[in-house]
């Protein structure tokens, strides 16, 4: 099954976005080729450009909050485990501690080396970074592995309080809502209002079908078409019924 996860506001889809691009530079720091380094570097950058736009510490940080007391009044309930509760909370705590234990603005220490800019204003430009236009770099990429990857590790690491934090709203999010079975009859789903409140829905879907779903959802009305995958012509609805799983999630 491929899980296709469509965010319903803005915020969620910022924390997907910085999800993935976090995973991104875990991979590629990890390797040890130049080139992967490079990779790393260009999506911390990427990283920097996400966070700039909002107070993610805060937005993070009052989230946690909200679904700590969620989950205190929860205590009760014999359907939930204590040891599971109480790891839960655990790490909302941890996060929450680490978060308000960073110091300054948000990628700071990164906007203030004027090298790494001088890497990033180029790395915006198709082909900017070519070692004719930043030897210092091209240096750089010339470092043992262990160094390069050391470095990273650096310039990273003031942000992983963040990916902590996101992380833990993100896992909340996902186990939150139940799987409902659905056909799609020639290609086209429609449902009214079944997801007023939701904040992402996932749609699970069997990967040897050649179709993609197109979602389109606001709190009156779900509609998905499913389209053939890889077509060069003009979007092209799959015309066999399509049956799929629907999950509404909502913090």
């Amino acid at each position: 099954m491929i899980c296709y996860e469509h965010p319903l506001n803005e915020r969620i889809r910022t924390l997907l976005r910085l999800e993935d691009l976090f995973e991104k530079v875990a991979f590629f720091s990890a390797r040890d080729e130049a080139v992967e380094h490079h990779s790393a570097l260009v999506t911390l950058f990427e990283i920097l450009d996400v966070l700039s736009r909002g107070d993610m510490k805060s937005d993070l940080l009052q989230e946690l909050e909200r679904q700590k007391q969620a989950l205190e009044t929860m205590r009760q309930s014999p359907a939930i485990s204590e040891d599971a509760l109480d790891e839960v909370l655990g790490n909302i705590q941890a996060a929450s501690y680490n978060m308000l234990n960073m110091s300054g603005k948000i990628g700071e220490h990164m906007r203030e080396d004027e090298w790494l800019m001088s890497v990033k204003q180029r790395a915006g430009i198709p082909g900017g970074a070519c070692e004719f236009d930043l030897p210092s770099y091209h240096y750089w990429l010339h470092l043992d592995s262990a160094v390069r990857r050391n470095d990273l590790d650096e310039w990273l690491a003031p942000l992983l309080p963040l990916a902590e934090g996101f992380s833990i709203v993100l896992h909340l999010l996902r186990n939150s809502g139940k799987s409902f079975r659905h056909t799609a009859r020639r290609g086209v789903f429609q449902q009214m209002g079944p997801g007023r409140g939701a904040h992402m829905l996932c749609l699970k879907l069997n990967e040897s079908l050649p179709c993609v779903p197109e979602i389109s959802a606001n709190k009156y009305a779900l509609n998905i078409r499913f389209v053939i995958s890889g077509s060069r012509q003009k979007t092209k609805v799959y015309e066999d019924d399509v049956a799929f799983e629907l999950i509404f999630c909502n913090l």
